[in-house]
């Protein structure tokens, strides 16, 4: 059955300047000013997910020791305003930012916030940079669960993370409903693998860079622009992905039968599809098993297992 959300990407055209200031408090009300601010061009779209981006709550122009001690008096002022924001409007906030945890140590962390104000869960970035860890002590985070909402599984990425397949993979195997991907930096063609790889909608928001929503297919299906570094969009989460193989005939007769009760969308080259209900009354598994459709990675793991049986492989 359609299972429609509509998700925010909330960018910023970059790092507010704070070179001298020494009042963090200050600071800490400033920043809280700019979210505020930039809050309201999202919230008339009544987003369920908000997503912002890596070090959200940071100012450029501080030394590493100036950052450590605004950190110090923000403490957990920024994410407080973001609970309260999260529960007043019923939404999910994905507040990217380092993080104090009590026994002092630093991590840089996306915590989702949940739409009664509440933490759902916390991912601590898998892999800080060298440079990262060496100048602000930032530890390397070892888990990577997916977060669960009332809409699906979300995996949480952050920047420099990007780049690791070991990390790809550990959400590969849990099979989120939505990777959101927090960051200075963009990525690249690596936005769109992992979508494809992870077989779910990649929400990609960058500190004053294009944001992105990019489908399971692999494809943009939303962006910001030069005049605009936010987007909202309505992404339907009820998909399944199958390869053309031995599905050919199947979707024809899908389409034949239920018509625009489903959408088949076909980004061409991949040799892979997006088939989606548009239906409430019709689920796209449902359809997988009325006609048996062999879903991508069945057809891959079948591949691999013909591959191996005796006689298949050269000597």
């Amino acid at each position: 059955m359609s299972n429609y959300i509509r998700v925010s990407s909330l960018g910023s055209p970059g790092a507010l300047y704070a070179e001298g200031e020494t009042d963090y408090q200050k600071l800490v009300d400033k920043m809280k000013l700019m979210w505020q601010e930039e809050l309201e061009k999202v919230l008339p779209d009544k987003p369920d997910l908000i997503v912002l981006p890596e070090c959200c709550d940071e100012f450029s122009g501080l030394s590493s020791k100036e950052n450590i001690e605004y950190y110090r008096v923000r403490k957990d002022q920024i994410r407080d305003y973001f609970m309260k924001t999260a529960k007043e409007n019923n939404c999910y906030i994905a507040y990217s930012a380092m993080r104090y945890i009590p026994d002092g140590s630093i991590r840089n962390s996306t915590q989702i916030i949940d739409r009664d104000g509440n933490i759902a869960g916390i991912y601590n970035k898998n892999h800080p940079t060298i440079r990262d860890h060496e100048i602000n002590g930032t530890l390397y985070g070892k888990n990577a669960n997916v977060i669960k909402c009332d809409f699906g599984k979300v995996a949480c990425v952050i920047c420099f993370d990007l780049n690791f397949d070991e990390l790809r993979l550990k959400y590969v195997e849990q099979k989120p409903d939505l990777v959101i991907f927090s960051s200075y930096y963009h990525g690249g063609l690596m936005q769109n693998y992992w979508a494809y790889s992870c077989r779910t909608y990649f929400v990609g928001c960058i500190m004053g860079l294009q944001n992105t929503i990019i489908s399971p297919v692999g494809e943009v299906v939303a962006r910001s622009t030069n005049y605009f570094h936010h987007l909202s969009h309505n992404i339907n989460l009820d998909y399944i992905v199958c390869h053309l193989d031995y599905n050919w005939h199947k979707l024809d007769a899908i389409k034949k039968k239920y018509g625009t009760k489903v959408n088949i969308y076909d980004p061409g080259y991949l040799g892979s599809v997006l088939v989606s209900s548009e239906s409430e009354d019709l689920a796209a598994m449902d359809l997988a098993k009325e006609f048996e459709l062999e879903l991508l990675d069945e057809y891959f793991e079948r591949c691999r297992n013909h591959r191996s049986m005796p006689g298949k492989i050269e000597l």
